[in-house]
Order: C-alpha cells, then sequence, then structure tokens
C-alpha cells in the first residue's frame, strides 16, 4: 500500500509539511475540516466512468484512505451490462494465476471460481463484475484494489461530496445531463475533477472549444469554481504500480490547493495551476499527434530518425497552437511537450496509430477499442482542425504573404485529418508529409509563432 511506502520514505512537501503513513488520517482529516464535515458526515467520492485513469484514481483513493471506513466513502460508477468477451477472461485468468498475492484474493473472497468457469466458456462475467474484484477491463494486465461499485448513476451521485469525472469528453455532456437531474434538490454543489482529455469543436457564434469542465459547468449549473481538471505527464497502470509520477490539477485556489495536498502521495505529486482551461485543451492537443506519431513508427520499422523528424515537426505545430490558445505559451511548453513524450511512448492514442498503421485495426472499427478504451485523439483531430481552417482566425502566411486559416500552417494536421476523418488517404500519406520539401523548416513555424501576435482569445470561449 501507499502507506508502507511513505513509512520507508518520509517526503517533504512544497507546503513543508512531511507526511507518513500515520499522517494519512491528519490529512483526511484536514481536508474534511476544509469541507466543513462534521465528525458523523462521511466524505462521499465517486469516480464516475471506469476506463483505465479513471478506475486507477479511484483506486488510488482507496488504497489511501478507504482504512477509515468512518471518515470517507470512495466508489465508482460505471454502466452495467458491458461483458467480458471470450478471449479476455482467458487473459484475465493468466493474469491471475500469475500473481500469487491476487490469487490468494479471490480464493478467500470466493471469487476464483467465476473465473475459472468463464475461462472456460461456462460462464460470462460483466466489466462491473470484474470491477469489484479490482480488474478494469480497459487495463487486464494491471489488478487493482477491490472496489465499491455502483451501476445506478442516481444512486452514486446524488449525495456526492467529490466526483471524479473519468469519462471520455465524447461521454461526458450526455452523463452530466443527466446527473443533473439528480442534483436539483442539493442545497450546496459538489466538486468535480476531471481527469478527461478531449474537445469538441463550436462554431457559433465565434469558433471556439468546448472542453469537457466547460461541458460539465453547462450541463449541471455547478459554478465553474468548483470544477477543476487534474492531468499530467502519466500512464494509469504505471502510477498504480508506483512508478515516480507528476500531476497538475488546474482551478480556482479555493479547492485547487487543499486539493492538490489531499490528492498528493510518495509517488505521485500533485501540484497546482489557476490556468484550468489551457491546461485542459493541451491534454487533447497531444493525443492528436500522437496517433500520427504512432503510424510513422510502424511504417519506418522504428526509425529512430523518422521519428525525430516527425517529433520536431508536430511539437513545432503544437507550439504554433499553443500561440494561438493562450496570451503565455512559454508557461505550457514544459507541462505539453512532457506528456507528448509519455504518450507518444506508451500511450493508447499511439498504440492506435500503430494498429491502423499495421492493418490490425480499421477506422470502420471506431474510436472506442475492446481492451483499450476511447481513443481521444480520434475526435481532438476533428475539432481542432475544424476550429484551425475557419478563415476568420486568418494568420499571414510567411512566404504567401497572404492571409490563411491557421491550419495551413499545420501540414501534420492537416494530413491527420485526411487520413482519419475524411478517410481520402491510407496512413501512408503520413509520410508524405513527413517528406514533403516544401514544409518549412520546424524552427521558422516557431519564430513565425513567437514573433506575432497570434494569441486569440475568442477560441477558449474568452472575449
Amino acid at each position: 500500500m501507499v502507506g508502507s511506502i511513505e513509512v520507508m520514505m518520509p517526503n517533504l512537501h512544497s507546503n513543508g509539511v512531511v507526511s507518513h503513513n500515520g499522517g494519512l488520517e491528519e490529512k483526511l482529516d484536514e481536508f474534511r475540516h476544509v469541507l466543513g464535515k462534521s465528525d458523523d458526515d462521511l466524505l462521499k467520492i465517486v469516480g464516475v466512468g471506469a476506463g483505465a485513469w479513471g478506475s486507477v484514481f479511484a483506486a488510488l483513493l482507496q488504497d489511501s484512505y478507504g482504512q477509515f471506513r468512518d471518515k470517507v466513502q470512495i466508489r465508482i460508477w460505471r454502466r452495467g451490462g458491458r461483458t467480458v468477451d471470450r478471449v479476455t477472461a482467458e487473459h484475465l485468468f493468466e493474469v491471475i494465476n500469475s500473481r500469487e498475492d491476487v490469487l490468494r484474493r479471490l480464493i478467500r473472497r470466493c471469487a476464483y471460481l467465476k473465473y475459472v468457469e468463464a475461462r472456460l466458456g461456462d460462464r460470462i462475467l460483466y466489466a462491473d463484475e470484474i470491477l469489484k474484484d479490482g480488474f478494469c477491463l480497459n487495463m487486464v494486465d494491471t489488478p487493482l484494489c477491490p472496489m465499491k461499485v455502483v451501476t445506478n448513476l442516481q444512486e452514486a451521485v446524488w449525495d456526492a461530496d467529490i466526483v471524479v469525472n473519468g469519462l471520455p469528453s465524447t461521454e461526458t455532456r450526455e452523463v452530466f445531463e443527466e446527473i443533473r437531474n439528480y442534483w436539483k434538490e442539493r442545497i450546496s454543489p459538489p466538486i468535480i475533477i476531471s481527469l478527461s482529455k478531449g474537445i469538441e469543436a463550436a462554431l457559433d457564434p465565434v469558433p471556439h472549444i468546448i472542453t469537457p469542465t466547460q461541458m460539465i459547468s453547462r450541463a449541471t449549473g455547478v459554478p465553474k469554481e468548483n470544477i477543476l481538471y487534474l492531468g499530467g505527464p502519466n500512464i494509469a497502470s504505471e502510477i498504480y504500480n508506483k512508478e515516480y509520477a507528476n500531476a497538475r490539477i488546474c482551478g480556482a485556489e479555493k479547492w485547487r490547493i487543499p486539493l492538490a495536498k489531499f490528492l498528493r502521495q510518495s509517488h505521485f505529486i500533485v501540484w497546482d495551476n489557476s490556468d484550468l482551461v489551457t491546461h485542459e485543451v493541451m491534454g487533447g492537443l497531444k493525443n492528436v499527434y500522437a496517433i500520427g506519431a504512432g503510424m510513422v513508427a510502424t511504417l519506418t520499422n522504428e526509425s529512430a530518425t523518422s521519428k525525430s523528424v516527425y517529433f520536431a515537426h508536430c511539437t513545432s505545430e503544437m507550439i504554433f497552437i499553443t500561440h494561438l490558445l493562450t496570451e503565455e505559451p512559454e508557461k505550457l511548453a514544459g507541462p505539453l511537450l512532457a506528456d507528448t513524450y509519455v504518450t507518444l511512448l506508451k500511450g493508447r492514442n499511439a498504440w492506435y496509430g500503430q494498429m491502423i498503421a499495421k492493418g490490425e485495426l480499421s477506422l470502420d472499427m471506431g474510436d472506442s477499442i475492446s481492451g483499450k478504451g476511447m481513443i481521444q485523439g480520434v475526435s481532438a483531430v476533428g475539432a481542432f482542425y475544424e476550429l484551425l481552417s475557419q478563415s476568420s482566425l486568418s494568420v499571414l502566411h510567411p512566404n504567401e504573404k497572404k492571409p490563411v486559416a491557421p491550419v495551413e500552417l499545420c501540414p501534420i494536421l492537416k494530413k491527420l485529418y485526411k487520413i482519419l476523418i475524411k478517410r481520402e488517404q491510407d496512413s501512408r500519406a503520413i509520410l508524405e508529409a513527413l517528406r514533403d520539401e516544401r514544409l518549412n523548416d520546424p524552427r521558422e513555424r516557431i519564430e513565425i509563432a513567437q514573433s506575432h501576435a497570434f494569441y486569440k482569445p475568442s477560441l477558449l470561449g474568452q472575449p
């Protein structure tokens, strides 16, 4: 457990407090006090959505604070009825038998036999059923702690103090519009932490981005100061296996500072920042270029040279886009590149690009992949292209000396759009963009962005 690590390795936090195993209850009490909780009132935390990161986030909280049952209740909601296919059930059985601790735990809970039967095809397992035993359908190779799972959304959220959005951006609006019906009688709004990385595009009244936290605010009426975004350069399975990781919680100071302290662990350091929307958008942007990186890696047989050329071009485009989205883009350079790097190394979007290029997946299969979950980069490609192709956002082309839509200076994004959204070309077309002699030196694209006032606050819905 996390606590045992903290005993051996006390951690001096940025606020000067040393946290030990015995300090977990004190951290919990301190956060309960911030929320005004009385001694007999449970702090109720619920995760909405049980993808890889949503499940790991809930499991981290359960591992840390679940022992204090008289003070906190941690649960996770996922839709019921999703079946586990035979191939996944067989693989799950192998994972269980390779881990003695997991095997013993299931035997003690009298839960092992159902996995034997599922392997033999004599029983159907359900995603919510295995989640209770600590198995996320999108990440079966990484067993988690047993979870308290709820399949009734109203039961899960109606009196929750903290709601963690682990849904894909494409499902966030619909689910939180339903949640709004269950919060009509609430006296005070909950705190919502969104883990979702994805965006939508809107063109009316002006072209602008809609992020998951904005979707949640509009769907529920919860004040913006109560909605935060948490993201960072990390891989869910590695975080649960205690690899050292960083994250950043963004939003109003009232909640982000106490939440950063509450969520921080010895191997999972949480910083805080006020710039919510821009960090959220950057979390979606890196998924776009990760898909292309996966394609290039496969098509060039993992050529280090080709991958580095792609990285130079795609990062220059991201920096260019960042200058359109924020007044002080240099503050985002480190987090954006770090998040991009880890996604290229081991993220599902890069994996998706690889599988498409290999022909093991087809675009007709959609962007929700069994065993991986939602591939957020696909919808993000469409959203960023649609926004940046608007003539109302035109910038001066450095060579042609005439106004052009911003997307004309982003050839990689244009090519991904033709491959993934329009389906006019196959994955090999990404190499055409990579080897096009007409491409500007990536340095020039960055210089263009840095030397012009490109910032378009309207893109983020700001005046």
